[in-house]
């Protein structure tokens, strides 16, 4: 290979943010960023890097620096990671069955160094190949778009990343400035989703699983009761226009807490009444909400049985399962 060859290969390496993989991964990566890459650990969904960013630009390997997706194949997926229709080219991702859940799942692999990235399903948009790429964000490093390109040399690669990381962590605190997570099981997700969604203030509302130990479970599974996970809302709300307190009472009007794993017809663990709280001050207002319910005596001498407990991974339902009554052209409420 000639001399201007060799400058080449390497002004187009630095150009991407090539790293030395002869390097040990464990010294120049974050414990989380070597778990989910090297050893294929799954980071919590809603309270990773990456999953709300909006920002135009790319998001590349954070192991060997090639880009790998594009934010022009960003959605919102509500599954609290980050999701992507396609990958930036045919050429940067393999592919690999994983069944090491007890399900079958395509996972996620960066082409030029085998870091485990995500997984692949088959539950994105129809409208774009019907692929969701679910990819950690801490198998990314993100370039926003004015810095795209920009850098030259592995001084450059720092300071772009070094930016990079700040401005998208401002664009997440501004976005969770303006909406909040908070999570319910209030029986059949259904006409739970859509008393939430009449409510003003309301942005957003997933329907999904919760509260159990499967891995990215089926509506069947869920539904014969072999997976632990509750039939669960994820409710993204603006706190400016209505508050936490009052996404409670909505909660407790629109079902019976009194109600041990059953609601109405609907019998079994998944149909269990819970409060998943995200932050301490959650947790607070939800046992004073269930306690001020208790001592109103609505449900006269009956125990209020609903669960408070931390949030858990939550897997997003199908996607005929989202606004199902809407669909189905029915009126619930």
């Amino acid at each position: 290979m000639s001399t201007s060859a060799i400058l080449s290969v390497k002004a187009n390496q630095q150009a991407i943010g090539f790293q030395n993989m002869s390097d040990d991964p464990k010294r120049r990566l974050t414990p989380e960023q070597y778990a989910v890459t090297q050893e294929k650990a799954t980071e919590r969904p809603f309270e990773n890097k990456y999953w709300d960013n909006k920002m135009p630009g790319k998001y590349r390997c954070v192991v060997c620096g090639v880009p790998l997706f594009s934010s022009e194949e960003k959605f919102d997926s509500g599954t609290g990671w980050p999701s992507f229709t396609a990958p930036a080219s045919d050429h940067v991702l393999k592919q690999a069955d994983d069944t090491t859940q007890g399900t079958e799942r395509t996972e996620a692999l960066c082409a030029r160094c085998g870091a485990h990235l995500g997984h692949i399903f088959d539950d994105g948009p129809r409208e774009h190949g019907g692929k969701r790429y679910c990819i950690n964000s801490a198998s990314l490093d993100f370039m926003p778009q004015e810095n795209d390109g920009a850098a030259s040399g592995a001084q450059g690669a720092v300071a772009t990343s070094a930016s990079s990381s700040s401005v998208s962590v401002a664009n997440t605190g501004a976005e969770r400035a303006r909406t909040e997570i908070a999570t319910f099981a209030a029986g059949c997700f259904w006409g739970v989703e859509a008393a939430f969604r009449k409510l003003q203030g309301v942005a957003r509302v997933t329907v999904g699983y919760s509260g159990g130990e499967a891995i990215n479970p089926s509506y069947e599974e869920v539904h014969e009761g072999r997976t632990g996970h509750a039939e669960t809302v994820r409710v993204e709300y603006d706190p400016r226009r209505i508050s936490y307190v009052q996404l409670l009472e909505a909660f407790w009007a629109m079902h019976d807490p009194t109600e041990m794993n059953r609601q109405g017809p609907d019998i079994g663990s998944q149909y269990r009444s819970i409060i998943f709280y995200h932050t301490p001050e959650q947790e607070r207002a939800a046992r004073v909400s269930k306690e001020t319910l208790e001592k109103t005596g609505t449900h006269g001498a009956k125990p209020v049985v609903t669960e408070i407990i931390p949030s858990a991974p939550f897997y997003r339902a199908e996607e005929h399962h989202q606004r199902y009554f809407e669909k189905q052209r029915q009126l619930i409420f």
